[in-house]
């Protein structure tokens, strides 16, 4: 059970292929989110209940009805929230695995009967690993292969010039209260207009249909000298997979597209200052990483990083703001002159 966000679903998908790998006849069922699925729901050998949050009470009528007979050896509760555990209640198994008990927030060890082994200060990727690890299976297999059907390749290829070398660029993450995590809009055009100059790329702007992800990508476009080509708003989760993978790299904050990114093998250059990218960053990219969050973190709570909680968020609008054009021009650099 992992019911969302975007980049948590990819974080799950090495534990997938961990289990496949080592327990091929095994039948594995997948309780998610009704957006996640339209990332993952394709995944061979993986059947999938959708969970739809927005339904309200109608969404666990509707589990607890479809799953009233079925019966399970193990639930890998892969999610801390009161909403899921709540969900979990559907699944008959006499193994419930959960979180330990420093992990298993909002209660959820009352919903499990064993956990994962306690650790700290790991990175989501490697506590979902925990589980196959916790069922005797050491050998983990570092592993995403999200299918990409046709029809969004046909996207790629109708929408960005074949000839074109491509910087995708995600501005946003997810539209919440006190979300302070997009860096400024002047920011992202001069690193459009620099890739343009430097290196011949074209920009490519990615990202959800929420008003304000629409508002701040036509902002940044009207900045830039270099016009971007501005699909956010316009692709499902496949094209936006398929984008991503079409660009040599990813500039976004920490955000799911950028775990997208990462889980199809396009260098991410993270921008991090609101929250610990050794937790959050794009797992297999995390060298490339603008970190400002140390520094975010003496300036709100005068600590260092490594002495505060771990996962805490600094809540502060200008936190971003600690982040260089400079800074994202190094990794640039990094990444397309080696």
């Amino acid at each position: 059970m992992r019911l969302s966000a975007i980049g948590d679903v990819t974080h799950v998908l090495p534990t997938v292929r961990t289990l496949q790998h080592h327990w091929p006849q095994a039948a594995i069922t997948w309780i998610i989110g009704k957006a996640e699925v339209g990332l993952i729901g394709d995944l061979p050998g993986v059947e999938f209940i959708v969970f739809d949050k927005k339904l309200g009470w109608s969404a666990y009528r509707s589990l607890f009805a479809s799953l009233r007979n079925r019966q399970f050896d193990v639930l890998l509760h892969m999610q801390v929230s009161l909403r899921a555990s709540l969900a979990s209640l559907a699944v008959k198994a006499p193994v419930r695995l959960g979180f330990d008990r420093a992990r298993a927030k909002n209660l959820q060890w009352l919903f499990t009967n064993c956990s994962i082994a306690a650790r700290t200060r790991q990175h989501v990727l490697d506590s979902f690993l925990e589980f196959p690890r916790a069922l005797g299976l050491q050998e983990t297999v570092m592993a995403w292969n999200i299918p990409i059907p046709q029809q969004a390749r046909d996207f790629v290829a109708k929408n960005i010039p074949e000839d074109r070398r491509v910087l995708a660029i995600n501005p946003c993450s997810s539209v919440r209260s006190r979300n302070w995590r997009n860096w400024d809009i002047q920011s992202y055009a001069q690193i459009i207009d620099h890739a343009a100059r430097q290196y011949g790329l074209l920009t490519v702007l990615t990202g959800g249909p929420s008003a304000a992800e629409r508002e701040y990508a036509e902002a940044i476009a009207a900045k830039a000298a270099n016009k971007p080509i501005n699909t956010v708003g316009r692709t499902t989760l496949k094209e936006l997979l398929a984008v991503l993978e079409r660009a040599e790299v990813v500039v976004a904050p920490d955000t799911g597209p950028a775990h997208m990114a990462n889980a199809v093998g396009t260098p991410v250059i993270g921008l991090y200052a609101s929250s610990n990218p050794e937790r959050t960053g794009p797992y297999l990219f995390r060298q490339f990483t603008v970190n400002k969050y140390p520094e975010a973190v003496r300036m709100e709570f005068a600590k260092e990083s490594d002495a505060v909680r771990w996962g805490k968020r600094v809540r502060n609008p200008d936190a971003m703001n600690l982040i260089r054009v400079a800074d994202v021009e190094k990794r640039l650099a990094e990444i397309l002159e080696k």
